[in-house]
């Protein structure tokens, strides 16, 4: 296998469109995700499509010991990942006193503990080898705090906070880490968050142009890709400005029902 990608997550929406991204190049995938039939359709049109390899691992990244036990099969079998997609996650609607606890206990495992786990992993070996990238999906709700979706926000500002400093500290590694913070994607990440019929996914961009534009910027080495032009004016040049009480009950409109 050559130019090898790790995607989590891949079985549909952002990781779907990033597979074909990495295929379309004549680059080799390992996908990861929970669903093995879905992943195993997906590899079959991928080789298909493309002519590469493609290996499959059915695995809930949540589990204990499930991201070492993907570092340790794929080592035994000498595959050495160059390309490290963190791209699994969910969010969840409602507000937080009123969720059940083990929902967003598990959110803050899959979107930050399992990211952060395989990103220590595959990158002592890009380290070692002088070249790698790693792309976290991150979001635009990681500029923010985002009531009625509290720890989803939060967890993703923990991402592109982390993705940067790592970034820096990789800076003369040959490794490059890049924070994908798209607004709203029509994947089923609305269904499953409970959003669909909100003021949020209006306006949904397709996983397909998501994930071109992050693949893009992946190759540039970027810090960060807010994927449309008119959120990234409103993150650097307007929010900054809005009193923070404006600021929450704008984000709490936008979610409610």
């Amino acid at each position: 296998m050559q130019a090898v990608g790790l995607i989590t997550g891949a079985s549909a929406g952002i990781g779907k469109a990033l597979a074909h991204e990495h295929a379309k190049r004549g680059r080799d995938l390992v996908l990861v995700a929970r669903r093995k039939e879905a992943l195993e359709a997906l590899a079959i049109e991928l080789k298909d499509q493309y002519q590469i390899s493609v290996s499959v691992i059915a695995k809930d990244l949540t589990a204990e010991g499930a991201v070492e036990a993907i570092y340790d099969s794929l080592k035994a079998d000498g595959v050495e990942i160059d390309y490290l997609f963190n791209n699994a996650g969910f969010g969840g609607h409602g507000k937080f006193h009123e969720r059940e606890l083990a929902k967003d206990l598990s959110m803050i495992d899959l979107n930050i503990k399992a990211v952060v786990e395989l990103a220590h992993r595959f990158s002592q070996d890009m380290v070692a080898r002088g070249r790698g990238k790693i792309l976290n999906v991150s979001s635009t709700a990681g500029f923010m705090p985002g009531p009625l979706q509290a720890t989803y926000f939060a967890t993703k500002a923990f991402v592109n906070s982390w993705s940067q400093a790592l970034a820096e500290e990789l800076r003369d590694s040959g490794v490059t880490v890049t924070a994908l913070c798209p607004g709203a994607v029509a994947t089923e990440f609305a269904q499953e968050a409970d959003l669909s019929d909100t003021d949020l996914f209006k306006n949904a961009k397709t996983p397909e142009y998501t994930a071109r534009r992050a693949y893009e910027a992946m190759e540039k080495g970027r810090l960060k890709i807010i994927t449309e032009p008119s959120l990234a004016f409103q993150i650097k040049a307007v929010l900054p400005f809005v009193p923070m009480p404006t600021k929450l009950k704008m984000i709490r409109k936008l979610q409610e029902k």
